[in-house]
């Protein structure tokens, strides 16, 4: 079976990761690149481990973490789209089996609150990986003058943990945010999309999403 480290070692992901960040950092947006990447990767695969999924599942879930914001290379509008059909199409090139692939492909393709939704184990993990991820380290812009919502939002967070717990059926998501950088109403401005739709990835793996910011219960 194809493994996370064999994509990770990948030439061709490598560039697309790299690209993908340099692009967005021309448009001015947060950090994709391989600290994200990585995040994701991480915490999709111990969603499904912790909740009992097969170690294949899991190691799917961890590679399309990994991949599936290399569409960004393309252009940031529909790059889940575009990032699913690029990651088929490299883990066919490496000789991943077509059913796998494409457990891959519609995880990565449904990844975006705009256009997707949970269709699978493996999206579910993906969607609830990639929308837990905010932090003040995903600020690329140095400069808090200029800071946007989302850099605003992202750079109040000090803390953000991802917690599952198995026997409760729960997931718990604890953020720490500086209210004198950013009051905890823009985070809901900014985000109450990503966490309606990771709600109902939670409630695909028939877990329940709790959201917890500066240790008030919210969700």
């Amino acid at each position: 079976m194809l493994t996370l480290e064999d994509v990770r070692n990948n030439e061709e992901v490598k560039a697309l990761v790299q690209g993908a960040q340099k692009q967005l950092n021309s448009l001015g947006y947060t950090e994709h690149s391989l600290r994200h990447v990585g995040i994701v990767s991480k915490r999709a695969g111990d969603i499904l481990e912790a909740l009992g999924y097969p170690a294949e599942r899991v190691e799917l879930a961890r590679i399309a973490g990994y991949l599936h914001d290399i569409g960004n290379c393309v252009n940031r509008k529909d790059h889940a789209h575009s990032g699913a059909i690029m990651a088929y199409n490299i883990l066919k090139d490496m000789g991943m089996n077509v059913t796998d692939r494409t457990e891959i492909m519609m995880a990565i393709g449904n990844h975006d609150e705009e256009t997707g939704t949970a269709v699978s184990d493996i999206s579910a993990a993906l969607i609830l990986a990639d929308k837990s991820d905010v932090h003040r380290d995903r600020v690329v812009n140095t400069n808090i003058g200029t800071f946007d919502k989302h850099d605003k939002v992202n750079y109040a967070v000090t803390d953000a943990k991802l917690e599952i717990n198995k026997e409760d059926r729960k997931i718990k998501l604890s953020i720490e945010i500086d209210t004198e950088l950013c009051p905890v109403l823009d985070y809901f401005e900014i985000f109450i999309d990503r966490m309606i739709m990771s709600k109902y990835a939670a409630k695909y793996l028939n877990i329940w999403l709790e959201l917890i910011i500066n240790g008030t219960k919210l969700l």
